[in-house]
């Protein structure tokens, strides 16, 4: 069975991946100072971070078209695809996945949509366990997307929680705890929900956390390490986890500078990771 595979672009997905596994990936929108961008074709990521912090009004994101999944499906179906797998961002943080769902009605019996629960490379390593199992057919595709999931730990540590505040994305109570004393909050993302799990006074002790919550996970499957526009931040990070675990981590880690869609939401400077526990379940 052939399958085609859909996503959108808060994957952040390597481009050399997406071409590797004949990835669709729908690109999300990003509005900023009343001007439409697309996200990842009119606006690199590196200049968005720069212009984030002056702002004067918050950038705001937008669910891709109908028009945009239907024709990604009507094509991949037209090439030989016999379903199609729509697998995208959260939805209890984003439209995204509901408007998957109602492009798939004109499709019956051809696309499955999932919501990965996750964002980032949370999502693409879906994704990728996906397109790595769809040789094998659907059952395997969505069991192998199941167990990524299962294995999955997805956290970040803010610079700040002004842009999560924001986005109204969070419970009052976690945006809470970013204003106090310029605390640095620690946050997980699971099923979609964001939650505080710890904080920290400086730059350096919320790296130092993070890097204890990675190594507290064991051996790894797959890892990604993820910053808003401070890539210096991210390569320290993973520097110093290469020399304390470089036995329990992959040899493909991604680095990755997250998306314009995301970063709206996180703001500049922040670093994360997205990691998947060895094993299968």
């Amino acid at each position: 069975m052939k399958i085609g595979i859909v996503t959108d672009s808060t994957c952040d997905i390597p481009a050399h991946l997406v071409e590797q596994h004949g990835l669709e990936v729908i690109p999300s929108i990003l509005v900023l100072e009343d001007r439409e961008y697309i996200d990842g074709r009119n606006i690199t990521r590196d200049e968005f971070y720069k212009r984030l912090p002056a702002l004067r009004t918050p950038p705001t994101t937008a669910a891709p078209a109908l028009g945009e999944y239907s024709s990604r499906y009507e094509s991949l179906l037209s090439q030989g695809c016999e379903h199609v797998l729509s697998i995208h961002a959260a939805g209890k943080l984003t439209s995204i996945i509901q408007t998957a769902y109602l492009a798939a009605r004109d499709f019956p019996g051809k696309v499955t949509c999932i919501d990965s629960g996750s964002l980032s490379l949370g999502l693409g390593f879906q994704v990728l366990a996906a397109a790595e199992a769809a040789e094998l057919g659907l059952q395997a595709a969505l069991a192998a997307i199941e167990s990524t999931r299962k294995r999955l730990t997805v956290n970040a540590a803010l610079d700040t929680m002004e842009y999560l505040r924001r986005s109204g994305r969070v419970p009052g109570a976690v945006a809470a705890l970013g204003g106090l004393l310029s605390i640095k909050p620690l946050v997980d993302l699971t099923d979609g929900v964001v939650k505080a799990i710890a904080a920290a006074r400086t730059t350096h002790q919320a790296n130092e956390r993070m890097l204890n919550f990675l190594l507290d996970l064991g051996p790894l499957e797959r890892l990604a390490i993820m910053h808003s526009g401070l890539e210096s931040r991210a390569r320290e990070f993973l520097t110093v986890l290469m020399q304390k675990a470089s036995q329990s981590v992959p040899r493909d880690i991604l680095l990755v500078n997250v998306t314009t869609v995301i970063g709206t939401h996180v703001g500049p400077h922040g670093l994360g990771f997205a990691a998947v526990k060895a094993g299968a379940v």
